[in-house]
């Protein structure tokens, strides 16, 4: 697939700007390619009123945005920091009642993107039937399969899920390339992200030269411009998070965060801290 242009990269100022109040935002698993450095540009920016979509779970990027007060809205199927344990700014806003939570599970969350991005109304799945959840979410029905024969003597119920289609997909990847495609590698939730949302946003460590789809090995795991409507260059645009093939996790870096946030004040400090330094030492 070759385009008859280039597409630039923007700052990554401008990238944020592009997430306004209201909006709907996907934003990957902590193991997927989270822009961290778009978060610290979303909280620099004094960013509100924000509505995410974790696909299916998230960590330390929603638990930054909710303790710098930048989220109203959360749906999730766990929010965590995994080894470090709970996620504090996340944990104060439940017990406080300060953002809205929507419980869901991460097939229900694939699904719903799924059927947005097939252009369809919504999904049937069938795991959800006998858990507590379904009493919680009164958008998602419950029905008949209408495909059980006539005459059949047995009922059989499945769960019909919505859509769900984001305003934006944002999350961080390895590299683009100058016709704005975008390498995701075995990141296939990414695809599924951009393919459901409106539009799709990304930082990359690094823009290249060369065309990620000229070659069938990067081809393969590439996400094509089409879906992609701008790319910020943001070197480490992950830390502290790792970033597959590229850089590992910063054990200490995370485990710094888990402890400064388990109080406001500490939170607080460390929010200074990470606005004030590089990408690579908060």
């Amino acid at each position: 697939m070759a385009y008859d242009r280039l597409m630039q990269p923007v700052p990554l100022d401008d990238l944020a700007a592009r997430i306004k109040p209201g909006l709907l935002i996907a934003i990957p698993p902590d193991y997927s390619g989270v822009s961290v450095a778009a978060t610290r540009a979303l909280v620099a920016r004094g960013a509100t009123g924000l509505r995410f979509l974790a696909v299916p779970t998230s960590g330390i990027q929603i638990d930054i945005l909710i303790g710098a007060g930048c989220v109203a809205e959360l749906e999730a199927a766990a929010v965590t920091l995994g080894e470090q344990g709970l996620a504090p700014r996340f944990t104060a806003a439940i017990k406080a009642g300060s953002i809205v939570m929507r419980d869901t599970t991460c097939p229900a969350v694939h699904a719903a993107l799924q059927a947005s991005e097939k252009g369809v109304p919504f999904m049937p799945l069938r795991g959800l039937i006998g858990s507590d959840i379904l009493a919680h979410r009164p958008d998602w029905r419950l029905g008949d399969n209408p495909f059980v024969p006539v005459g059949a003597n047995r009922a059989d119920p499945i769960v019909f899920l919505p859509a769900i289609r984001p305003d934006i997909a944002l999350f961080h990847a390895a590299m683009a390339d100058r016709e704005g495609n975008v390498w995701v590698g075995r990141r296939r939730e990414l695809v599924t992200m951009a393919h459901a949302a409106k539009e799709t946003i990304v930082t990359v460590e690094k823009i290249v030269d060369d065309s990620l789809l000229a070659d069938e090995a990067s081809a393969a795991g590439t996400l094509p411009a089409l879906y992609v409507s701008a790319i910020a260059e943001a070197p480490r645009g992950a830390w502290p998070l790792g970033l597959a093939g590229v850089y590992p996790a910063d054990t200490d870096a995370l485990a710094g965060y888990a402890e400064a946030a388990r109080t406001e004040a500490g939170f607080r400090a460390w929010l200074d801290r990470f606005l004030d330094a590089p990408s690579a030492a908060a």
